[in-house]
């Protein structure tokens, strides 16, 4: 599964999009740029979801985790996250940044729900 879709609010309007992601340490993190309405969003209310999906005829699978936001800009637990990222996703390798170009927003679950899922 490389891709989810990731949602935030603007002036109470949902905004949603598909996001290249990664689960670990209990957390996801996806990469986005300053200029987008998904970082501007976080930035003014640190809150959003994600929904990460199979979808197969009579056996669809889904997880959604809602929770608070961290904007990771540099640091260990940058490095650590982007060496996955630029392992995993070719995109990555195309078009490398470094600390402080581009941050990676680290969503916190507080709550979750799935379908399909054992």
């Amino acid at each position: 599964m490389e891709e989810a879709r990731f949602a935030t609010t603007h002036n109470s309007i949902p905004h949603v999009k598909p996001v290249s992601f990664i689960f670990q340490d209990g957390a996801f993190y996806v990469a986005t740029d300053h200029s987008t309405r998904t970082y501007k969003n976080i930035k003014a209310s640190p809150r959003a979801a994600i929904t990460v999906d199979i979808y197969k005829p009579g056996g669809h699978k889904a997880v959604l985790a809602q929770g608070q936001v961290d904007i990771i800009e540099g640091g260990q637990e940058f490095k650590k996250i982007y060496e996955v990222f630029f392992e995993r996703f070719a995109w990555v390798r195309r078009e490398p940044w470094k600390e402080g170009e581009a941050p990676f927003l680290k969503l916190n679950p507080t709550k979750k729900t799935s379908w399909g899922l054992t």
